[in-house]
């Protein structure tokens, strides 16, 4: 677990902060860890591939077929004789 400090914290935003955390009956590094997990939610999942979460981020919106690209032969590399 880590460490933070919070240095010059305003004293109106300290008393807030102190009577909140009574009001939820925790201390207030309790309430400080409870308000910081609110306010950054849980903690992201990152698919394994970047198809899967490009797939992710806009498959709610519909999907779109392409016509098959007519293919053609491999065309014979130049001659430089």
């Amino acid at each position: 677990m880590a460490t933070i400090t919070i240095r010059d914290l305003d004293e109106g935003l300290n008393r807030r902060l102190r009577v909140q955390a009574a009001q939820h009956g925790r201390s207030m590094e309790e309430e400080v860890r409870d308000i910081l997990s609110r306010a950054l939610g849980p903690a992201p999942t990152h698919p394994e591939r970047l198809g899967s979460a490009i797939h992710a981020l806009f498959s709610a919106h519909g999907g779109l077929e392409l016509e098959a690209f007519p293919r053609e032969p491999i065309r014979e590399p130049p001659s430089f004789e």
